[in-house]
Order: structure tokens, then sequence, then C-alpha cells
């Protein structure tokens, strides 16, 4: 929960703007200022505090304990111009809380974390719990400083400025280390707990046993990634709290499933109670990876049978590929979720000039690997290999990268030893629909005249198939110097289905600085016009013109004839 406390009219003003905006993760503290800082900072995770800044300074200073412990402090001006993140910018989220409250009142966020300042990942926000002496060996990532990256377990990390050698180490471990000086510890979720139960099995047996075995077995609980189990035992109330307590998610699988899984130790206990000869061994190996724990027994000081048994797996290292949409052009039209996949990448893959467009958002250290028009299957197996090798990668495209882009290339090369993360961005023809009014306000196809990939008889048989469906065209690639007769081929399809005076949308670089846009119609079009840059949008037989914009209605009542 995230407390919001104010003490002005105006400071009200902006606290309330937040609160409905986030109606179920905010709650306002009323009253005098000190006790609702108080209250709000024992009750919340984060606090938004509508107040000058040495006046929050002043009061959470008594109230401050442990970074690891304390919330998040955003300080906001009662003017809204700066979202300041005051206390906890890592360990608290203030960092992305600041960035998050500027979005939603148009402030200006101030982040003052060495690391941030500097575009480097800060060790405890990389995702994995960091131990150790973070402190300075984060210094000496500031400081230029050479910090060798040992990593016993593969696993795609984002840009870090490390090296083959250094005084200071970034250990990447799920074995249960103690830090050395210099050095500081991440663990990655490498660990799958396999968890079976008897009926009413206590929590602290099932935890005591996951615990040991671990212990035993030289592993860190920090590395744990889920317990699995089967679906019969998805509400089992031990092996629920189990994982609640470790605060990993709980997976359950069917009977089938594990019941296909080749275990060490298959029992019948299980195959009679559940239909499956293994739960915990089974459960953790369903998706393959090392055994690292044979099934274990639980051990009860009265003597009684066990209740409870485990198994742990070391699941393969997965590349990391995201497939990055960057939209249109304009920055302010690139994603939230683009740009934090772009930061977590530690290779970026892409044409060159895309590359242009968002290399300062990239943190340091990004392996650059850019190539220039018409080489799109060697960017994706490019990005498809070194996904392969373990890395975080982003391959990136205009709009989206799954329209007329790199999605499609990229998972043809692809196969289920990586995973694949999509992210979309606006498209071109969103984008160019946005500026003419709205032209795909019903049924709508897209279609590229470039005959590169397609051979032009397919492309006429759907231009042609849309024209009889009366559907709303948006052309892509419609006119280079080198293939210039598709477009009007392409026109005059639709024109033997629609009137002349059809409204047609030209759309140049739609979102960049030089965007243009203009209407015309169907008779009056002049190819020779438009360009690579373009997108042509065509309307049907219930677009209008309207106040100098392109609509198509919602419904067709204005194809209806008057009673």
């Amino acid at each position: 929960m995230i407390g919001l406390i104010s003490a002005t009219a105006a400071g009200a003003a902006a606290r309330d703007r937040l609160a409905a905006a986030w109606p179920d993760r905010t709650r306002v503290y009323e009253g005098p200022v000190g006790d609702a800082v108080r209250t709000a900072f024992a009750q919340c995770e984060q606090l938004v505090c509508f107040l000058a800044t040495g006046a929050v300074v002043r009061l959470v200073a008594p109230l401050l304990g442990d970074k690891a412990s304390d919330p998040g402090v955003v300080c906001v001006d009662e003017g809204g111009r700066f979202a300041v993140s005051l206390v906890g910018g890592h360990g608290g989220g203030a960092n992305e809380l600041a960035l998050a409250v500027g979005e939603v009142l148009g402030a200006e966020p101030v982040v003052t974390t060495a690391t941030d300042a500097v575009g480097l990942p800060g060790l405890d926000t990389l995702g994995f719990p960091v131990e150790g002496d973070v402190a300075a060996v984060s210094r000496a990532l500031l400081d230029g400083e050479p910090v060798a990256l040992r990593a016993e377990v593969a696993w795609p990390l984002p840009a870090l400025k490390v090296s083959a050698e250094g005084a200071y180490t970034v250990r990447l471990t799920d074995r249960l280390v103690e830090p050395a000086e210099g050095e500081a510890v991440l663990r990655p979720p490498s660990l799958v707990v396999g968890v079976g139960a008897s009926k009413g099995a206590p929590v602290d047996e099932v935890l005591g046993l996951i615990e040991a075995s671990l212990a035993d077995a030289g592993l860190s609980a920090r590395s744990v990634a889920e317990l699995a189990t089967v679906d019969a035992k998805a509400e089992e109330p031990g092996i629920v709290e189990a994982a609640g307590r470790l605060g990993v998610r709980l997976v359950t699988h069917s009977a089938e499933e594990l019941a296909a899984v080749e275990v060490p130790h298959p029992s019948d206990a299980p195959l009679a109670a559940v239909g499956t000869p293994s739960v915990a061994e089974a459960a953790a190996l369903l998706r393959g990876g090392e055994l690292l724990v044979p099934k274990r027994k639980s051990e009860r000081e009265d003597g009684r049978p066990a209740m409870a048994t485990c198994a742990v797996v070391r699941r393969p290292a997965r590349g990391r590929l995201a497939v990055v949409g960057l939209g249109p052009g304009a920055r302010d039209l690139l994603t939230p979720r683009a740009k934090a996949e772009l930061r977590r990448a530690a290779v970026l893959v892409g044409l060159d000039q895309y590359v242009d467009q968002i290399r300062d958002l990239l943190r340091p250290g990004t392996r650059i690997l850019e190539s220039g028009l018409g080489a799109e299957e060697e960017r994706a197996r490019t990005a498809v290999e070194e996904a392969r090798k373990g890395q975080a990668v982003a391959l990136i495209g205009s709009g989206d990268a799954g329209v007329y882009a790199m999605a499609s290339p990229a998972l043809a090369e692809a196969s289920d030893d990586i995973d694949v993360i999509g992210v979309p961005g606006v498209t071109a023809a969103l984008a160019a629909a946005a500026m003419l009014g709205a032209p795909l306000g019903h049924d709508h196809v897209s279609i590229s005249l470039s005959d590169l990939h397609t051979p032009w008889e397919v492309i006429e048989r759907r231009v042609r198939a849309a024209a009889e469906a009366d559907i709303v065209v948006t052309f892509y690639n419609p006119r280079s110097r080198g293939r210039d007769w598709q477009l009007p081929k392409a026109l005059a399809i639709l024109a033997g289905h629609r009137e002349p005076t059809t409204p047609v949308g030209v759309v140049r670089n739609a979102s960049r600085p030089d965007e243009s846009a203009r209407l015309t119609t169907l008779a009056a079009l002049d190819p020779a016009t438009v360009d690579m840059m373009t997108v042509v949008t065509v309307g049907n037989t219930a677009t209008r013109r309207i106040a100098g914009r392109m609509v198509t209605p919602r419904g067709y009542r204005w194809q209806e004839e008057p009673r």
C-alpha cells in the first residue's frame, strides 16, 4: 500500500489526482502531518508526501531503521513539478515510484541514486536477491574499477561493466556460500523444489524438510524459484503456506504429466493416492534440469510416518529474447515496457537506424549488434544465437515487432530452449490513423505491397478480397523507386468496388519531426506522391470526411436509407 500525505489545499489536489489514478494501491492519511507520516511509515510499503523536502526529511529521519526494511519515500512539491525519490530508492522502490508518480502528475522525476544517475543498474535492482559487500562492489562499478563476474550458474543478466579479473567480484551462484570481502553474491532463481505431502501435513514439517534438504546440499533458499507439486495438492495448507513463507510461487501439474516423467525413485504410495508414481521428483524434473537432491522424506520426532517429501532440481539456464516494438518513431510513443526491456538487455540486435533512436536508453556495457537494411533474417538468427548462449537479448523493430517486423523471423528461428518475450508497440497504421481521424473505426486490414517476400499474385488476391468485402485497407510499403506499379494496380482494384470520392489518407513519417498527413480521394490520389515512408489508408463505402477528418463509423448507420 502507498500512503499519501499532504498539508495544503494545493498538495491535496495533487494527492487526490494520484489517489484517483491508483484507487487500489493508495490510502490517504488525514490529520496532523506528523501523525500521518508516522502512521503511514509504519503501515505502508511506500509513501508519497506532498510537502517540502526539508519537512519530509525532518519527519521521517527519526523513523528510519534499515534500508532493507524502510518504506520508499517520494516527495512531491505542492506545485506538482517534481517527484523526488528521497528514501529507499532501490530497496523501497522509491526510484520506480518517482517515475510512476511523474507519469501520472506530469512531474519531473528526480532520482539521485548514484547508479541510476549514471545509467548503471544497481546490484539490488537486477531482480535477484543480493548479499555481501554490495556497497563496495557498487562503488567500484561507479568508479570504473575492474569488477570480475564469476558466474557459477549461467543466467541471463542485464549489461554490467564487468571484466575477467578484478579486485571486486560479482558472484552469481545458488550455492550456500559466505561472501568474501569485496564480493557481492547474486542469487539466480535456478532451483525448483518438488514437494509431496499427505493430507494435513503441518507446514512446519513441510518447510523444515525443504530447508534442511537445501542446507544439507549446500544450496541457498534464496535461489528457489518455485515449489512444484501435483494438482491434487494445490490447496494443501502445509504446502501452500510453505510457499508463502519462502516467498515463492506454487506451481502444480496434472498426475498424467508427472506420471510421464522418468524418476529414480518411483513409489506405489503416490500412485495409489494421486495417480502418479512420483510427486516430488517428477514435479521438480518436469521441465528438465539436474537432480541435486533426490526424493527425501521428512523425519518426525514422535516416530510416526513421514508426511512430506521433497526433491530439488537445478533447472537449465535459459537465454532471454525480448522482441521489442519501438513504435513509429516518437520517443513518447515508446512504451514503458519497451524502455524497461531495453535497459534489461545485455545484447541489443537491430537495424542501425533504429539503434540510433534508442541508443541513449541502453545501459553502459550493452553490446550492440547492428546491421543495415536487407539483413532482417541475419539479425533474427543473431538474436536467437545470442539468447541460446544464455544472454539477455533485445531484438528491436519499428512499430510493433510482430507487424511486418522482426518477431516473425525471430520466432521462426527460435525453439523452446529460450524464453521469448513479445513487447508490443504502436504501429505505423495506428499512428497514421490517429493523425487522420478515425479511419479504422470498423473492420480494417493491413496489406504490404512489397513483393520481395510475397508473390504479387498473392498480394493482388488479398487486395481483391478486401475490396469485395468492403474493408478499410492500409497499405504498407506502397511504392519505391524500383517498384512503382503496385500501388496504382491496387488502387484500381479498389476502385472497381468503391466510389471515386472514397476518402483516402496519406501519412508520411507518422510521429516523426517531419510528419505530414493529407486527405484526398480514391480518384484524386497521385501515386507519385507516395514513397516507402508513407502509409496509405483507403476507406470503405461507409468512410466519410467530417470536419476535415477521415472517419469510418463504428456502425454503418450512415449507409441506412432514409425512411
